[in-house]
């Protein structure tokens, strides 16, 4: 009808198209009533008020957050809501005010499916492992397949260094992830490969989740592909700081045309940074030059509030840009003696997912004779994951940068005594 097909299986929206049309055409006075006839609820109003402020030149994240407060008190058990919210806040860095956002709702929804796996991440995010896993473990009882729960709690394990309980828990729950978006099939095999990189397990076993999981997951018709280079660039950055740099760079130059299509840039700010990471370290200057000014002219057009919040993400930009190219100094010079990779979730990234530049630091420390600043962060950083056996691997590289000799051997029989441990 009127010279297009109705894409609607409902007789009466149908009768109001042809009317509205109609009167339209007529110049006819039934116009407004015809288009009434399907007035907004009260609901309707309210979700197109709150994602009427992500919309266009006047988007605004802190006024969405606002009005999704407000439709979140008047329909609390519109959990769809509560997720758009909760995405809001993770691209802003806040997890404070996302679990605000389930805890307003909560009381109304305790028996529902989906809602605990939706607690317990703030909670993690906010170093809560405790309340997190308790949560996690209540979504796990209403639906033992919510893979966001799953998900959860592995984060726990991972951040508690329980790095073989993560693994094995994780691989008894992946028959449950096979109707999963590409982005979450490949980032739950992420966390079980993480672990297995942090618990020191052979790197056979990452490199078997890389291609059987990650490249596997390229070849299906309906695969997102930019949500696998996500996690398949995460993790080949880890093995890269790890010394496995012949293996990451192999696997990188299978990516390489992929990559340096500009079609998966600007999907996410954590997937830039990684791509320019890549980019830089395979030798791709030209196309790492133009990915990188092409963020900075994307936060040079952003309101001025906006650009001062993303001047952090530009400046760790321009750092893994030069860390991909090795030059360590000018990475120290750009991010300096005090950084701190959590201070840049404004990226779109978990705390696991951006701790990773911390690791560069860490490395960059090193390798530029910071031994006494390395020394500081890494001990501090131990005494939060006493379990993690690279974290002392890279104190006993400071200590014996430093003269410490005794130390490093205590560091390194410490790392060697977890690797032997988590490996039987």
């Amino acid at each position: 009808m009127w010279g297009q097909e109705y894409r609607t299986a409902s007789g009466g929206c149908a009768a109001a198209l042809d009317e509205h049309y109609a009167h339209t055409m007529s110049f006819g006075r039934g116009r407004g009533h015809a288009v009434l006839r399907g007035a907004a609820t009260e609901y309707e109003r309210a979700v197109f008020r709150a994602l009427s402020a992500l919309i266009g030149e006047e988007r605004d994240e802190q006024v969405a957050i606002e009005r999704h407060f407000e439709l979140l008190k008047e329909f609390p058990r519109d959990l769809m809501s509560l997720k758009r919210a909760q995405l809001i806040c993770f691209y802003m860095g806040r997890p404070d005010t996302s679990l605000k956002f389930v805890e307003q709702v909560l009381p109304e929804n305790q028996d529902q499916n989906y809602i605990y796996g939706m607690l317990a991440f703030p909670l993690l995010e906010l170093g809560r492992m405790d309340d997190a896993e308790k949560a996690a473990r209540k979504g796990l009882a209403i639906n033992k397949n919510d893979c966001w729960s799953q998900h959860n709690l592995c984060h726990v394990f991972q951040q508690e260094c329980h790095f073989k309980e993560a693994t094995e828990f994780m691989k008894s729950c992946s028959p449950s992830w096979a109707a999963c978006s590409s982005f979450m099939l490949t980032h739950n095999w992420w966390h079980v490969a993480v672990c297995y990189l942090e618990g020191e397990f052979p790197t056979s076993k990452v490199l078997e989740i890389y291609d059987h999981n990650f490249m596997t997951e390229l070849e299906k018709s309906d695969c997102e592909a930019a949500e696998v280079y996500l996690n398949a660039l995460g993790l080949l950055l880890r093995l890269h700081i790890r010394g496995q740099v012949d293996l990451a760079k192999d696997r990188l130059a299978a990516l390489l045309d992929a990559l340096t299509n500009e079609k998966i840039w600007h999907v996410e700010w954590l997937l830039d940074l990684l791509v320019l990471w890549a980019l830089s370290s395979m030798g791709e200057i030209t196309r790492a030059d133009n990915l990188l000014e092409s963020l900075r002219s994307r936060v040079s057009s952003m309101d001025t509030k906006k650009q001062q919040v993303m001047q952090k993400a530009i400046q760790l930009a321009e750092a893994v840009y030069e860390y991909g190219k090795g030059e360590h100094k000018k990475v120290f010079d750009i991010l300096g003696p005090d950084f701190d990779a959590l201070s840049c979730k404004m990226i779109g990234a978990s705390d696991e997912q951006v701790d990773v530049f911390n690791e560069v630091w860490y490395t960059v420390l090193i390798n530029t004779g910071e031994s006494s600043r390395a020394i500081e962060v890494l001990e501090k950083q131990i005494r939060k994951r006493e379990g993690a056996p690279f974290l002392w691997r890279l104190l006993e590289k400071a200590y014996s940068l430093h003269g410490r000799a005794a130390d490093a051997s205590v560091a390194s029989e410490k790392a060697n005594a977890l690797q032997a441990a988590y490996s039987r």
